[in-house]
């Protein structure tokens, strides 16, 4: 710091650190330490206080950055403030001008208060014009003796464009002479030497420049990594590609199963961030007794695990390699660098998972046949995943969703999770929430229709057919394809209720949507041996509601809708009228579909019906 200043052109020495008035003054120690404080200051656990401090000329920008990152951090569930330079005139600093001695009081001041808040944990964001470098070093040094962070930011925008905004009309009673001393015009400002941060508000967005700073903080590790950088992909970058492909080719191989290969694809895009890998023991155990991360200074929702099973003879062979080749089909993915082994207790997994081991399940089922060890580690993915099946168009990664929200203008992103084929009851939901967020006050909210496309069982409809119905509903207008965007989840099915309905939902925030829909009994199915649902239907709804971790979710309840005989339409039930509703179940629909015939006006859109009534009666005939 001792350079810095060196730098700058005045040296620690130059500014005197001026006792208190009465020598009978004693500093009291706090009994609370700063690491105590920070497991209870917001919803990320560890310390974080500093001072970020923007300096700049009136105009340039530097309250709308304090502010917008204060709204940013504290949506983050990160204390912060922001310490206005006009604010405190209206109060603390009230009884000072504009003289060169009371500038220097007026920066002296905030200095002190900006060091208390840092103390107490909050990301303090200071706004001053501060024209003097030595009265910002004054600051800096208070908190170096203090040893709490302090980032300076220049927000330099050069004179010309803050006298085009004159946002205050202060330039132009400067120019004007009614205004004497101003800063820019006949006051000097002396712009850092050395800051830690420079943004350029002329040429880049505002929250661009702010994007900037935040990095300097995590950086730093002020800031936990997903409060950050929301997704985490794990590709190496391109010109590491080759040279990891040869060390790939000269490691030994692991062989995935088709399953694996979903769950790497999935951990590979981002959609399970903070994840670096296949779980690790510390983390899959986090994941089945709390249903959370909680290695990443916050607590993070991760309901189910993502593990890669492995046979006791792969594991003998794989024992004690420093890293080893993840293949598919003959074909090398990844790299897993130091691998750890750890028992798969298969029974008390499901236990917790599903809440019962029935092999009847069809995942528990595949789960209890593979191996009898997990492998964890830290992934590096060659290659983006691709299945060559007509449908990677549609396999679009979170970062590429929140690429195409922005293109789109979307001011509110509401996510629809399906597996089955959409009927008009699903589409006056997605247009209910539509019209609901515009009366909210939302300019164009759109819609992510986001079916799973990873494993399902066999009764299922499958994907190529879904997304072929998907379009078809969008052909007929039933959903706008101005405000929805359709695109595959590719994590597998597991039908383990209101637990994967959590990571349903975690998984979609790493696209940047902030509402979510949740359907009726969403991840369920028939208990295998008996007859009735294997979990309640409303309890996936309710428990996202309490979800640790899904904080930032507005969730959209389910409303329950069935076929209004007399408007002849898909409808909001309303019990009050019920011999006028009729429920058409999903066994019904079936068998009408694979009978070829129709279902009653209204239900569905007559060109998606069409692809469900081929599908099924091509079944028939195969069978």
């Amino acid at each position: 710091m001792a350079s810095n200043m060196m730098r700058c052109g005045t040296s620690s020495d130059d500014i005197e650190d001026k006792p208190p008035m009465s020598a009978n003054i004693v500093y009291q120690q706090h009994h609370v330490s700063r690491d105590e404080r920070g497991q209870v200051m917001g919803n990320k656990a560890g310390f974080r206080g500093c001072t970020v401090w923007f300096t700049g000329l009136s105009g340039a920008g530097k309250s709308t950055l304090s502010m917008q990152m204060e709204e940013y951090l504290c949506s983050k569930g990160i204390p912060s403030y922001s310490l206005d330079g006009d604010n405190i005139r209206h109060g603390l600093n009230k009884d000072l001008g504009f003289s060169p001695n009371d500038r220097e009081e007026n920066i002296r001041r905030i200095g002190e208060v900006a060091k208390l808040f840092a103390d107490a944990g909050v990301v303090c964001l200071v706004s001053f014009i501060s024209p003097y470098r030595k009265d910002r070093l004054s600051a800096r040094r208070v908190h170096k003796k203090n040893n709490l962070p302090f980032v300076e930011v220049f927000v330099d925008t050069p004179l010309t464009e803050c006298e085009r905004r004159d946002v205050k009309g202060l330039y132009k009673k400067a120019r004007q002479g009614e205004i004497k001393g101003f800063t820019g015009i006949d006051s000097p400002y002396e712009p850092p030497e050395n800051p830690e941060v420079v943004v350029k508000t002329a040429e880049f967005s505002v929250a661009e420049c702010m994007m900037q700073v935040v990095k300097e903080l995590s950086e730093r590790d002020l800031l936990p990594y997903e409060s950050t950088l929301p997704v985490r992909e794990l590709f190496v970058s391109m010109d590491e590609t080759a040279q990891l492909r040869r060390k790939a080719e000269s490691l030994p191989a692991l062989d995935m199963t088709k399953l694996d290969l979903q769950w790497l694809q999935v951990l590979s895009e981002g959609w399970a961030t903070p994840l670096k890998g296949f779980m690790r023991e510390r983390e899959f155990l986090q994941c089945q007794h709390f249903g959370c991360l909680l290695d990443n200074g916050e607590v993070i929702n991760q309901s189910v695990p993502i593990v890669l099973p492995v046979h006791t003879e792969m594991k003998e062979k794989l024992d004690g390699q420093i890293a080893i080749a993840l293949k598919y089909d003959g074909k090398i993915y990844a790299i897993l660098n130091n691998p750890e082994f750890y028992a798969h207790h298969k029974e008390e997994r499901c236990s917790r998972q599903w809440g019962t081991a029935n092999k009847g399940h069809p995942y528990i089922k595949m789960v209890m046949e593979s191996g009898d060890w997990l492998c964890g580690g830290e992934i590096e993915v060659l290659e983006r995943i691709q299945w060559n099946d007509g449908l990677d168009e549609f396999r679009l990664t979170p970062l590429e969703l929140r690429a195409q929200f922005k293109q789109m203008g979307a001011d509110a992103v509401f996510a629809f999770q399906l597996r089955n084929p959409v009927h008009n009851g699903h589409a006056l939901l997605m247009q209910d929430t539509r019209r609901r967020l515009i009366e909210q006050g939302m300019k164009n909210p759109v819609l992510l229709l986001h079916p799973l496309g990873g494993w399902t069982k066999s009764d299922d409809v499958p994907l190529q057919t879904r997304i072929k119905q998907h379009e078809a509903v969008m052909d007929e207008g039933v959903l706008d394809r101005k405000s929805t965007v359709v695109a595959i989840f590719p994590s597998p099915m597991m039908y383990a209720g209101p637990t994967e309905v959590q990571w349903h939902a975690k998984a979609r925030l790493s696209t940047g949507a902030n509402y979510y829909i949740v359907g009726r009994d969403p991840a369920g199915m028939p208990h295998p041996e008996e007859k009735r649902d294997l979990y309640d239907h409303s309890h996936g709804r309710k428990v996202l509601t309490m979800a640790p971790g899904l904080g930032q979710f507005n969730i959209v309840p389910f409303r329950v809708a069935a076929y209004n005989k007399k408007e002849k339409k898909m409808d909001f039930y309303d019990k009050d009228d019920h011999d006028n509703y009729e429920f058409i179940s999903g066994t019904r629909m079936r068998k009408t579909a694979r009978e070829g015939d129709t279902l009653p006006e209204g239900f569905m859109a007559p060109k998606a019906w069409k692809v469900l009534v081929e599908y099924y009666q091509s079944l028939a005939k195969s069978s």
